[in-house]
């Protein structure tokens, strides 16, 4: 009875080694590694192309005063049908598109506190393309007084510079990344990732003349010059050199 207790030991012992042997065997397997990345540059290139800006924006307003709101806003009411009357009369789209802007009535205090006044605005804003059509009908719009005159690229124009600047751009990043690549001594590179940004910068403020006296304009153009715009494409990225 003694043997075979003893036996039975000696096997629950055996087995006991076996498994922490094969759990051991399976910490010490060696775990395979993602290959590092060699020979990584990283770079920037960007182009720069200057343009003629071709979006001309006229804002005409003007402002009514008085002590009864319904007689101000129909005062503004007015003249603003009558501008928009007249800027229709030659508007095309593209060339010269017409729209209102801001149309306000606010209250005015007096020292107590109290409402004494009203005091409102209106807006109408030509913008286009044809520079002469659109400073025509503002000139001849005789119950706004023009305030403000500002310039910009079209959707269409800013698109083909766009793709000028973005070629120009990658060719510099390529070359770039070529001359970099042979300068550490390598045949060639590939690459790995790129990003490809574009803006345009252009005058803040636009370049007018004769803007301030609305009574000196009386149907004549009013004479505007166009500024230009730089339009950037920046592109940067990463290369493998090998």
């Amino acid at each position: 009875m003694k043997k075979t207790t003893r036996f039975l030991a000696i096997c629950v012992l055996l087995t006991g080694a076996a498994g922490a042997s094969t759990s051991r065997a399976q910490t010490l397997q060696p775990v395979m590694m993602a290959p590092q990345l060699q020979n990584i540059a990283q770079l920037s290139a960007s182009a720069t192309v200057e343009v003629q800006q071709d979006l001309l924006s006229m804002v005409l307003s003007t402002t009514r005063d008085g002590t009864d709101s319904a007689v101000v806003q129909n005062q503004l009411k007015l003249a603003l049908e009558s501008a928009l009357a007249e800027a229709k009369k030659t508007a095309q789209p593209g060339l010269m598109d017409v729209r209102t802007g801001n149309f306000s009535l606010y209250p005015r205090y007096g020292k107590e506190g109290k409402i004494n006044g009203w005091q409102g605005s209106t807006e109408l804003v030509l913008e286009g393309r044809d520079f002469p059509r659109i400073t025509a009908a503002a000139g001849k719009i005789q119950t706004l007084s023009l305030g403000n005159v500002g310039f910009a690229l079209s959707r269409e124009e800013r698109a083909r510079v766009e793709g000028d600047a973005q070629a120009q751009a990658i060719e510099r990043f390529k070359t770039k990344a070529a001359d970099i690549a042979k300068s550490f001594g390598f045949a060639g590179y590939t690459l790995r990732e790129v990003s490809i940004n574009a803006n345009d910068q252009g005058p803040v403020r636009p370049r007018m003349q004769a803007m301030e006296a609305k009574a000196a304009m009386s149907d004549s153009s009013v004479p505007v010059e166009a500024g230009k715009a730089s339009v950037v494409v920046n592109v940067s990225g990463s290369v493998q050199m090998k």
